[in-house]
């Protein structure tokens, strides 16, 4: 299998700090770049707050990196090209643990 991974992507973790009136505030910090393939694998019509949206089904192809690296995306993280984000459902490993495969979701506002 000839990955061609030409997207340069940002791997972002989520930080919550407690509000002060009992919820939190979310900021993302940005762990690095990972080099990836990105695959538009479906489509579906979400309820999203703002309005009526799509959701796009990616799988997006990075280099395999061990469970526990910080280099190795995980389900509750999400990867950036720009204004363009993915949020990452699942993770698993492709041809013989050269690489990942990262299941994604990118919203797109209507």
């Amino acid at each position: 299998m000839t990955m061609t991974l030409s997207r340069r992507l940002m791997l972002e973790a989520p930080n919550r700090q407690p509000d002060g009136a009992g919820g939190f505030t979310e900021t993302w910090d940005e762990l690095g770049y990972v080099w990836a393939e990105i695959d538009t694998i479906g489509a579906g019509v979400d309820g999203a707050p703002e309005g009526l949206g799509s959701t796009l089904r990616t799988r997006i192809t990075v280099r395999a990196a061990p469970v526990g690296s910080s280099r190795r995306p995980r389900p509750d993280q999400r990867l950036r090209d720009g204004t363009r984000v993915f949020e990452i459902d699942a993770v698993t490993e492709a041809d013989h643990a050269l690489y990942l495969w990262v299941w994604a979701r990118e919203a797109v506002l209507q």
